[in-house]
């Protein structure tokens, strides 16, 4: 059965007609050709297909399109400014954070919402908020690095506005 669905991705306002059993995953790869989310397990618990609804991580193999309807989807190709990385994105490669990164999107935006959620959290809560993401290479020493650097560096800009 088709549906005809409406949401806004990476801030602009999409519109299509999807079939009831489409997953997320495969509308934004295959209907707007957004390929950052990857398949990896097809079953949610890898978090390669990770990408942000409402603000939150969503596993994008686990939704259907049509649960998106109405909502804002954020994927890794929505983060930055043109040529501009993302603060996590650039943290991610300053502190070499990646080796085969299958596995980066998922973890980037896993971050990004633990970051709107929480920009000051604790290693602890780092971890746990990329405990839903694989890294087969195990960078993950790396990554929370990166993350907290983030943080790190969100803290001191606000401290800095403050004077």
């Amino acid at each position: 059965m088709l549906h005809t669905i409406k949401m806004t991705v990476n801030g602009e306002l999409v519109k299509a007609e999807v079939f009831s059993q489409m997953r997320l995953l495969d509308f934004l790869r295959e209907e707007l050709d957004l390929i950052g989310a990857k398949e990896g397990c097809g079953k949610g618990e890898c978090g390669a297909c990770t990408v942000l609804v409402d603000g939150e991580p969503v596993n994008s193999c686990l939704m259907l399109a049509v649960e998106a309807d109405g909502k804002e989807v954020l994927t890794v190709e929505g983060l930055g400014e043109g040529d501009r990385l993302d603060a996590i994105q650039q943290s991610i490669v300053d502190n070499s954070a990646l080796q085969c990164g299958y596995c980066t999107p998922g973890i980037v935006m896993s971050a990004k919402g633990l970051l709107l959620r929480n920009t000051n959290p604790t290693r602890d809560e780092v971890v746990e908020a990329i405990s839903g993401n694989l890294c087969r290479c195990t960078g993950y020493a790396r990554v929370i690095d990166a993350i907290m650097q983030v943080s790190a560096s969100s803290d001191s800009q606000d401290e800095g506005s403050e004077r």
